[in-house]
């Protein structure tokens, strides 16, 4: 028996043993595509027709098991009616179940990923072997969805309720001594001994030393619980699981329901409940727009990963201003392998960034991921200095200083005389234009953009962004860079506050409006936090700093001033001249204090209420209802994304939507700007644009927005 496809190969080995191999020609890892699936079907086939097969063995030819689902194939998958997703889905059923029910014992052996449809394919062998260095995981709540074939049945009954709850629900990806600990595996060896130990195990159950039959008969069964330990399991973990999820991601609820209902059912009715509770999730919103996240995101990956291509490698960098950004950069470079140089001209401002960075550390160290071996490995590649020593030798290096277009001039000139000339410097500026930046620079060629996300290390964007004078070495080089710190970087064109600032300040203006009409700003932050956004603000304004809030809205007002600049005064300028700076110094729109751990918790202040009484000229916020709230904050953004897709300054949707949410935690389940705006539909839009058309420019929507409400059209489906 000799099967050769073109993702799975099949033969004969000595003693009747059937190895199963999964081997996708022309990629990198293994995926379960359609063509895997049909390849499998017929693979099954001949695995069952032969007789002198006495156990299964399933491998991988990569350095991976299996990553899931072709992800790429869901959203057509999704597009069916929901009986039609059902019965697709329970044909997969039917294939998994195929090798469960085989009258011989089989053993996957997994390395590398064993992730989604890749571990619940495993789950359905009788056994499975582990290398060390693996890791598995069920991760499909993070799509919106929850395991569908198989994954709610078997894990449940392979490693019991508890540990199935919190494995689906949670998404996460387990090394291999918590999988051993709860029984998901049944062995863990070296990376080099996986195959040999499958081989073994198979043995010992062909030899009847394992019975294999009994693992069987207890996962086709019911669970072994009574009604109140059902009870009791289940209904603490929706609880506990809704309250953590919150409403507007419903999947990991979902999947505890369908496990609850097909806890007390034998596998096919099991497995029934499972697709059938699938499908329905599948059809949510929110599914939709998180595996278009997912999709986005690899989309934006293969870019920079093509771009960077061409990079020169950074072995070496230095970031110039230390303090909290400084430290945080320096903790991402270092934490990733690439040596750093953090220089300052003050000893405080030094010790800040170490302590920023060190602080980073401890915390890993202390939750476990990290040994103070490596720790101390990592705090040892961040070099502090006063001076610029050996700048001579260095690859990169960011400018973090403050966000002054003098200052930063200066500092840029000093440094570009302190390095090599093939040296790459960047400016970590928010707001600041790239181009005017360079003004001043021998080498503008070797100059750009590389914005960072406070804090750090938490959050991924990174804006790269070209100058008009920025060579595509000096592209390349950054977002290679971005790429080797872990982060994901968009490349986007100079204009005042590029991307993700340049469409966040009009957010502002209208925040700001509203607060000039008298609406409470703690009522505004309430409802865009119902919204979906993980703070609202004027909350986000405390945590961003007043006083940088401040500093950026003039940058944005002197560069739009048609739309971003106010006749009127703004709460922003209140906070300001009050010298409420938000968190950093205890007092914004929220005073602050530290909890046990030392984290900022804010408090309602009365004071901040008093102060922003004098700018209402007209109280209107009786008739402002919580919807218009929404359509008067999130308006302005979505127009000013779409001003800066007309006027280049990103290349398509999909990295406006990524760059938001990684930037700025727009709400993932919303899909992004540009999604967001598709499901309300461009039409009802414009319809709402006009509602506020007496608001100004700010509220003007573009040609674009304009063609595609006439033509019905949407922004994903015009790019």
């Amino acid at each position: 028996m000799n099967f050769d496809g073109q993702s799975i190969q099949c033969s004969l080995l000595d003693g009747g043993i059937a190895e199963l191999r999964f081997d996708l020609k022309g990629d990198s890892v293994n995926k379960f595509n359609k063509a895997t699936l049909a390849e499998l079907g017929e693979v099954l086939a001949l695995i069952k027709a032969e007789p002198g097969v006495k156990g299964l063995l399933v491998t991988s030819g990569k350095d991976c098991f299996v990553v899931g689902a072709d992800v790429t194939e869901f959203i057509d998958y999704f597009k069916n009616p929901e009986d039609q997703l059902v019965e697709w889905i329970l044909t997969v059923h039917k294939l998994f179940s195929t090798v469960e029910d085989f009258d011989f014992p089989t053993v996957t052996a997994i390395n590398g990923f064993a992730l989604g449809g890749g571990l619940e394919f495993a789950l359905a062998t009788s056994y499975r072997v582990m290398s060390a260095d693996t890791r598995i995981g069920l991760p499909e709540t993070k799509l919106g969805i929850f395991p569908g074939w198989g994954g709610t049945v078997r894990l449940a009954r392979v490693a019991g309720a508890d540990n199935a709850i919190e494995w689906i629900a949670g998404g996460e990806q387990h090394k291999a001594d918590e999988a051993l600990k709860v029984g998901v595996v049944d062995a863990v060896v070296a990376p080099d001994k996986v195959r040999e130990a499958a081989l073994d195990l198979l043995a010992q159950a062909i030899g009847g030393h394992r019975d294999w039959k009994a693992r069987r008969k207890e996962k086709v069964s019911p669970l072994k619980l009574n009604p109140t330990e059902t009870m009791m399991v289940f209904e603490g973990a929706k609880a506990f699981v809704a309250g953590k999820a919150g409403p507007n991601y419903p999947s990991p609820v979902a999947a505890i329901v369908a496990m609850q209902q097909g806890a007390t059912r034998g596998r096919e009715d099991a497995l029934k409940i499972e697709a059938t509770a699938f499908a329905k999730m599948a059809k949510t919103p929110a599914a939709f727009n998180l595996v278009t996240i997912f999709l986005g995101d690899q989309f934006v990956g293969k870019v920079s990963k093509k771009l960077a291509k061409t990079a020169s490698k950074v072995e070496s960098a230095a970031v110039l201003g230390a303090g909290i950004m400084g430290g945080g950069i320096a903790y991402q470079s270092a934490s990733k392998g690439v040596p750093i140089v953090m220089k300052d001209i003050q000893e405080k401002a030094i010790a800040l960034g170490l302590s920023e960075a060190e602080k980073i550390l401890v915390k890993r160290v202390e939750r476990g991921r990290m040994t103070p071996a490596a720790m101390a490995e990592v705090f040892t590649r961040i070099r502090p200095t006063l001076s610029f020593g050996d700048f001579k030798g260095l690859d990169f290096v960011v400018e973090a200083v403050v966000e002054n277009e003098k200052v930063k001039k200066a500092v840029l000139a000093e440094v570009e005389d302190q390095v090599k000339e093939d040296a790459i410097l960047a400016s970590n500026t928010s707001t600041i234009s790239i181009t005017r930046l360079a003004e001043g620079l021998k080498r503008p060629e070797n100059f750009c953009g590389m914005h960072f996300f406070n804090p750090v290390p938490k959050m991924p964007l990174v804006e790269v962004i070209r100058g008009a004078k920025s060579s595509e070495r000096a592209i390349a080089t950054t977002v290679g860079y971005a790429l080797a710190m872990g982060k994901t970087p968009i490349v986007v064109n100079d204009c005042p506050g590029f991307l993700v600032n340049r469409v966040l300040f009009p957010y502002f203006a209208g925040f700001v409006m509203l607060v000039n009409e008298g609406v409470d700003f703690l009522r505004i932050d309430k409802v865009m936090e119902k919204f979906g956004w993980p703070m609202g603000p004027a909350y986000l304004l405390d945590v961003v700093g007043i006083d940088t809030g401040f500093h950026a809205n003039a940058v944005m007002a002197a560069g739009f001033p048609d739309r971003m600049a106010s006749k009127d005064r703004t709460a922003i300028q209140a906070m300001f001249e009050a010298q409420r700076f938000g968190q950093k110094n205890g007092l914004g729109f929220y005073a602050y204090a530290p909890d046990k751990k030392g984290v900022p918790r804010k408090t309602v202040d009365p004071a901040a209420q008093e102060l922003l009484k004098p700018l209402v000229q007209q109280d209107n916020s009786a008739s402002i209802t919580d919807q218009d709230i929404i359509d008067r904050m999130m308006l302005p953004l979505i127009i000013e994304c779409s001003r800066c897709l007309e006027d280049g300054i990103v290349a398509t949707p999909v990295e406006v939507d990524i760059g938001l949410i990684y930037g700025l935690g727009f709400p993932p389940f919303r899909g992004g700007p540009f999604r967001y705006a598709d499901a309300v539909g461009l039409k009802a839009l414009c319809e709402k644009a006009a509602k506020f058309a007496s608001l100004g420019k700010l509220y003007e929507p573009t040609a674009q927005m304009l063609q595609l409400a006439e033509t019905g059209g949407s922004f994903h489906e015009a790019r």
